[in-house]
């Protein structure tokens, strides 16, 4: 049998970045090439239908060799990276027996993995620690999830321990928020599932963001820069400086934790004559998501006003909701995935999700969908990091999922205070 962590390396020389530029689906057609080999390994651990359909969506089944009624459960992660920074051309690197000090990623670039910076990184001493070499990510988030979970199954199949039915499926596109656009919730035929696609070993989440994209386009006029006032010049990269300004300076990603909300600037692309600006606007409460958007067309109307009608056309797009709001009564299906933790030695650790999972817009679809830890930390940049203990701790975690043989939890006491 592969290890999650042998599969882990295999995975991440895969280049999935996905690409919100693209109309295509999947956005890249490398998240196709990596699904056919997922397809491929998925059938020679025995999970004999799976496949890929026309949208890049890996799918396959497992049916129950037992007689207890068992809930259907399903494992899902996604296929794709970020594209920034860099996700092709990963050469990863394992400090064995990590010994909790600085590690210098990249000599000639100066870059340095710090416990000071990351103090997380210090609960991985004595690990066999998985790092980049300080010029991409690492691909963690989302192929340690899919490593955990090939490696979990072909586990659980070849112990010929007695299980329920489960399902397993790949997504394209998550980053971009396009993973469940196609997915097919009837056929999956899970009663509920996890995404395999948060951190550390234990921890669990329930909650995510509400997220919305928001475009800002900036009108000028460009003219001869000597007749610029008797010329009309409308500088549009001043007035999206002026637009930036007047969001709240500490509502962004660098100074907000836990269930604070922000406004992130994700791109600026500027002339005099037109500017854009792209921002990403998330809140885990629905009404200051909404105030957050209010504030921004409020914005755009006072600019509108001061510099003319059509100087700044906004448009908005909801990304997802929090899956909260339909998982508050079912909570309890995070019981299974607690006893899996434990038996694995980890302690389960309720995280709200600073982002958005395919799970949390599933479970809008009616597949309940809590999102489980993955094994990797620091995603989406060069310090990102994992480490082959905690990679196989959550391949055990699947494991265990898988051969839980409990009855359907009844729902406890209305959910926990937030």
């Amino acid at each position: 049998m592969k290890s999650a962590a042998e599969r882990f390396l295999d995975y991440i020389q895969y280049d999935t970045g996905s690409d919100r530029r693209s109309d295509t689906v999947p956005s890249t057609e490398t998240q196709r090439v990596f699904a056919q080999y997922l397809a491929q390994e998925l059938r020679s651990v025995g999970v004999e239908d799976a496949r890929v359909d026309q949208y890049g969506y890996v799918y396959g089944s497992i049916p129950a060799n037992c007689d207890q009624p068992l809930p259907v459960i399903g494992l899902i992660a996604h296929l794709d990276t970020v594209s920034e920074p860099a996700n092709a051309g990963i050469k990863p690197r394992i400090i064995h027996n990590y010994n909790g000090e600085d590690v210098v990623l990249n000599q000639a670039r100066n870059v340095v993995l710090r416990p000071a910076d990351y103090p997380n990184l210090r609960q991985y001493k004595g690990h066999d620690l998985i790092v980049t070499d300080g010029t991409t990510i690492l691909g963690g988030d989302d192929k340690a999830g899919a490593a955990a979970i090939l490696s979990g199954v072909e586990r659980a199949l070849a112990s010929g321990k007695p299980h329920g039915a489960f399902r397993i499926a790949f997504t394209p596109d998550e980053e971009i928020g396009r993973g469940t656009k196609y997915f097919d919730t009837a056929g999956f035929g899970a009663d509920f599932a996890f995404t395999l696609d948060g951190g550390k070993l234990g921890d669990y989440q329930y909650e995510n963001f509400n997220a919305a994209q928001v475009k800002a386009v900036i009108h000028g006029r460009m003219c001869h820069l000597g007749r610029g006032k008797s010329r009309g010049l409308v500088n549009s990269i001043q007035i999206s400086i002026e637009f930036q300004s007047m969001l709240p300076v500490f509502q962004d990603p660098a100074n907000t934790e836990g269930h604070e909300g922000f406004f992130h600037l994700d791109r600026f692309d500027g002339q005099v004559a037109r500017t854009e600006l792209l921002y990403r606007v998330n809140d885990h409460d629905w009404a200051k998501f909404q105030e957050k958007k209010d504030l921004m067309g409020e914005i755009a109307a006072f600019l509108n006003r001061k510099y003319g009608p059509g100087t700044v056309e906004l448009t908005s797009e909801d990304l997802c909701r929090n899956m909260y709001d339909q998982l508050k009564d079912k909570l309890y299906l995070l019981e299974r995935a607690k006893r899996a933790m434990r038996a694995v030695g980890a302690e389960p650790n309720p995280r709200p999700v600073r982002g958005f999972t395919d799970g949390a817009k599933l479970s809008y679809m009616g597949l309940p969908c809590p999102n489980l830890c993955m094994g990797s930390e620091n995603a989406h940049s060069v310090y990102e990091f994992s480490s082959v203990q905690s990679l196989e701790g959550v391949s055990g975690m699947v494991y265990h999922l898988i051969t839980d043989l409990s009855p359907m939890e009844a729902p406890p006491a209305p959910a926990p205070d937030r």
